[in-house]
């Protein structure tokens, strides 16, 4: 596949927030769902009983002229939330205004304070900014991170109720700001679905830490008061107990439950008797309300909501390992509701009420027995079959039979939903297993007892007179016992396809299908319209392609679509064929001539040519939502669940791509190529020992895969193993001239790190060159431009100047473009770099608009305009959320004095180093980027008056120094140091 981290399944969302605005979901004016997340709510009100501050005015001035109020949010008996200009910074905020007669109330105004002080204190992605406390005309504000988006409880009430899917990843969000927060000692108390915000990305935001305490500072519990919204409250906190890190997690259990039930658990009619009752019952479990919950997540929810402390998750680590290893498919049956509803009746004492519900069960479980082939009955998820192709044995002679059922019986199998197939390319493809010359039934058998899959499909074809005669048999792997054996005669050489399946739709059955005999026959149809002579070039291809013989498969494909024009596969084939070349502009050109025929292909192989019309093009929104269309009818679809995860990733949502990929290895657990997605989503996310553990889990898996090296390489470099990582990327060197072209880069970026930037500059060339004459003209011109980026560091911007348009000359992949143009705008090439800029912004996507904007930002550094490149850095960092986004807004920040935000944008870039790793998280590396972070953060840090200031710039000396070829920083960042 031309994605080291994707499959190549042909053959074989992530639903964005809703935004929100000044109106609620209802319509109702004045108070918006970011008033309410932000701590305005309605028992605020009824706590304070204030009369509501008069609005301030659009074009107001706050702060000496700084803040520009240009709308209210909302309005609550505190005070109001506007949405403002900062002027100085030239971004958008939120602020927060309390009362000038509640800003002299002691209670209050320390309640204003602590909110500033524990959200400062919590450094998340997933806990609101609040960036300072402010006063003006006798008014007291916060100014906080503008959130462009909605908060949960108005995303509830809209859809009433939200896919298991979506609410575990925002689950999963909501526990990763309590962790951070938890960690730091602070409970939140007053956790609900007001105070959580969703902006347009889909990130999850906890805010209003306004009641919360922590070690240091207890809160504002006063004796016999009652801090919290009684809905969400524990029983600790309803009974006016002590309370811990445990209440919140009891609160995540009623988040979760209203997110799946939309319905809140101990409702009563009043508040005495909602709190009341969560201190004396246990809730309905929501999978009495709904049976399609998933079992996990109803047991994951109860075990929040146990009544007593003890009893609940102690932390919400605990819960997050169990998100991890969430599976939707998981339902609850109806033998265990019956079991569930007897456990739950042996608690009453009245055992007439007992005998009764037994008796009652039992009836109802007889009338369904009995009735079952009566009543319709609604459908049920079937468990995921897996099944290995043998191949079949060819004696007729006829060579046009070799290997050209298989695909066909592949095809057809995977149209049932429940049922994935790997035919002799795809074993190797998809599983990442050499196969024997021949693939019989044994040795299929012995692959699907190793893979742990289920069943293995085998068939043989042979003369009949003039005709055919066709055989077929199913197995079940582990027991060998015959699930179905089917044969059927063909008078023609051209009616074989439609024999094939025929017979392949008979072991569907078998298998459990209950697909309709008119949508059977249509994918019969769809299949047996090409003839046996495209799919048997159809065939070579995708085993050349398995092999990593890409420019053979590109001519197997090609002889597939001369033999017929109408055959889609095969230009998809040609596709990701000619993007392993490097040649992304015919890629694209073949894969639009796949989607023209769409009408050829199967349902499920639409949504694969679709989603990768989409990963090739880079439009990752749609991929991801192809994608998931796709596994949602098709629920046995590993590669589809890690494909999800590699559009995700290229999204910047590491987390929840690490998640599809999961649910790819509870499909296939022993596929090597998802340990190596999850041990670079690892190095990603700066987790570099759970990358090289991963990594090294993988070379004992496959140890003769170029993933376990590459990936592993990662996790060295990250970690500062720098002479391991430059042994690891050399082992690439064993496994073809793809892989040897990685290597190049490896050790060149290794160079580029430690500031020898002759040998980097040296090795870049010389890749170059190597990948030309082997017309990767795509990676060719990727190290190219990142020679121009080693020029520039090595103040040569004649010679970065040259590399760069060398780069743009030999591609127009946006990742060329944008390393390329911004080397030109910092040496200086304005026009040059404009241009750049200005293609990359045309284009229709986010990603290319991101980097046209970093570029036209860098232009204006270039120019000693930094107050005016924040504008396009905070634009770019807006449409995508990159690390050298980050790094180049803290620059700017820098260079137009204001630290604290500068301060912010590089401690991110610290954070999320691993993301450095590889700018475009496509496992090419670029870690030689990241050490000025340390020199740029120095000063920052110097500025600031920071006692360990010092300590950044000894860091990158200790990178930098030993090669002592930096002209531009090292000798300053001494200086600095006092060295």
């Amino acid at each position: 596949m031309f994605c080291t981290k994707c499959n190549a399944r042909f053959p074989g969302a992530d639903d964005a927030a809703t935004i929100v605005g000044p109106k609620d979901s209802a319509g109702k004016a004045g108070r918006s769902v970011f008033a309410s997340a932000a701590g305005l709510s309605d028992s605020d009100a009824t706590m304070i009983g204030s009369t509501p501050l008069p609005p301030l005015e659009r074009g107001t001035l706050l702060a000496s002229g700084r803040y520009e109020i240009l709308e209210i949010l909302g309005q609550g008996a505190m005070g109001a939330v506007y949405k403002a200009k900062d002027r100085e910074l030239d971004r958008l905020v939120a602020i927060k205004v309390i009362q000038p007669e509640l800003a002299n109330s002691r209670v209050m105004l320390k309640r204003f304070k602590q909110e500033l002080i524990l959200a400062r204190q919590i450094t998340h992605k997933n806990v609101v900014r609040i960036f300072d406390i402010g006063e003006t005309e006798g008014m007291k504000f916060i100014t906080m991170e503008y959130i462009d988006g909605g908060d949960l409880k108005s995303l509830i009430v809209e859809r009433q109720k939200l896919p298991p899917l979506e609410a575990v990843d925002i689950v999963r969000q909501i526990c990763q700001a309590l962790d951070a927060a938890h960690s730091e000692g602070v409970v939140h108390r007053d956790l609900k679905p007001q105070n959580i915000m969703m902006d347009h990305t889909g990130r999850v935001v906890v805010m209003d830490f306004g009641i919360a305490h922590s070690k240091e500072m207890p809160g504002m519990t006063m004796t016999g008061a009652l801090m919290g919204t009684p809905e969400y409250m524990s029983p600790e906190q309803a009974k006016g107990e002590k309370t811990d890190l445990r209440a919140d997690i009891f609160a995540v259990g009623i988040i979760f439950y209203e997110m799946l039930t939309g319905k809140i658990p101990f409702k009563a009619d009043t508040v005495v008797e909602t709190m009341y009752k969560r201190t004396r019952e246990r809730p309905v479990p929501p999978i009495d309300l709904d049976a399609s919950i998933p079992l996990q997540a109803n047991q994951m929810i109860m075990k929040c909501l146990e009544p007593v402390p003890e009893s609940r998750y102690q932390s919400v680590k605990e819960i997050l390992q169990d998100l991890e290893t969430f599976d939707p498919t998981k339902k609850i049956g109806a033998a265990d509701r019956v079991k569930a509803r007897l456990r739950k009746a042996a608690h009453y004492r009245n055992w007439a009420v007992v005998t009764a519900l037994v008796l009652m069960a039992v009836a109802v479980v007889a009338l369904v027995l009995r009735n079952r082939s009566a009543a319709p009955k609604p459908a049920v998820a079937h468990a995921p079959v897996t099944v290995v192709i043998a191949d079949f044995s060819n004696h007729t002679g006829d060579p046009v039979f070799d290997g050209a059922l298989e695909p066909a019986v592949k095809m057809e199998l995977e149209g049932a939903g429940f049922i994935t197939a790997y035919d002799r390319s795809a074993v190797v493809r998809s599983l990442g297993l050499r196969v024997p010359a021949k693939l019989d039934e044994p040795a299929a058998r012995q692959i699907a007892v190793n893979q742990g899959l289920g069943v293995v499909f085998s068939g043989s074809l042979d003369r009949q007179g003039d005709g055919y005669t066709l055989s077929i048999k199913a197995t079940q792997a582990v027991t060998g016992n015959v699930i179905k054996i089917a044969e059927e005669t063909a008078s023609k050489k051209d009616q074989i396809l439609l024999a094939t399946t025929k017979l392949t739709a008979a072991v569907r059955r078998a298998l459990g299908d209950d697909t309709s005999d008119s949508a059977l026959r249509f994918a019969m149809e769809t299949i047996t319209a090409t003839s046996l002579e495209a799919i048997h070039e159809y065939a070579l291809g995708m085993e050349a392609l398995s092999n990593g013989k890409h420019q053979d498969a590109l001519q197997s494909f090609s002889k597939a679509v001369d033999i017929d024009p109408n055959f889609g596969l095969g230009y998809g084939g040609m596709s990701i064929a000619a993007k392993n070349l490097g040649q992304q502009e015919e890629a694209v050109k073949y894969i639009q001539l796949a989607l023209g025929r769409l009408d050829r292909m199967t349902e499920r192989e639409r949504y694969r040519i679709r989603a990768l019309h989409f990963n090739i093009t880079g439009d990752n929104e749609k991929c991801v939502t192809e994608y998931t269309t796709l596994v949602t009818k098709f629920p046995s679809d590993a590669g589809g669940f890690n494909n999800i995860g590699a559009c995700l990733v290229q999204l910047r949502r590491i987390s929840k791509a690490t998640e599809q990929t999961r649910l790819a290895v509870a499909i296939l657990p022993k596929r090597a190529l998802y340990r190596f997605n999850i041990s670079v989503h690892s190095s990603y996310e700066s987790d570099f020992q759970a990358g090289e553990r991963e990594a090294r889990t993988l070379q004992a898996m496959d140890p003769s895969s170029p993933n376990g090296p590459l990936a592993l390489a990662f996790a060295q470099f990250g970690i500062g193993q720098l002479t391991q990582a430059a042994e690891t990327y050399q082992k690439l060197n064993g496994f073809g001239e793809i892989y040897a072209s990685r290597a190049r880069s490896g050790l060149a970026d290794l160079a580029l790190y430690e500031g020898r930037f002759a040998d980097a500059a040296r090795i870049l060339e010389e890749g170059a060159s190597e990948d030309l004459s082997h017309k990767y003209s795509d990676i060719a011109a990727a190290k190219l431009a990142i020679l121009s980026y080693t020029r520039l560091s090595q103040n040569n911007m004649k010679a970065a100047v040259s590399a760069a348009e060398s780069s743009l000359s030999n591609s127009k992949s946006v990742k060329v473009r944008f390393l390329a143009g911004r080397t030109l705008a910092a040496a200086g090439q304005t026009a040059l770099a404009q241009k750049v800029a200005a293609d990359l912004s045309k284009e229709l996507l986010n990603e290319p608009q991101a980097y046209g904007k970093l570029i036209e930002g860098e232009i204006l550094m270039a120019k000693g305009d930094p107050r005016g490149a924040i504008k396009p850095f905070s634009e770019a960092n807006s449409q995508l959320d990159t690390w050298i986004g980050h790094f180049d807004l803290g620059r700017a920040y820098l260079e137009a004095g204001a630290l604290p935000q500068a301060d912010s944008e590089f401690d991110q870039c610290l954070k999320r180093r691993g993301e450095a790793l590889a700018l475009f998280l496509d496992e090419w590396p670029t870690y030689g980027y990241l050490p000025p972070l340390y020199y740029y953060f120095g000063r920052v840090r110097e500025g600031l008056k920071s006692e360990g200031f010092a300590e950044f710039y000894r860091n990158y000396i200790s990178i930098r120094g030993k090669a002592g070829e930096d002209p531009l920083l090292l000798a300053d960042a001494r200086k600095r140091a006092g060295l």
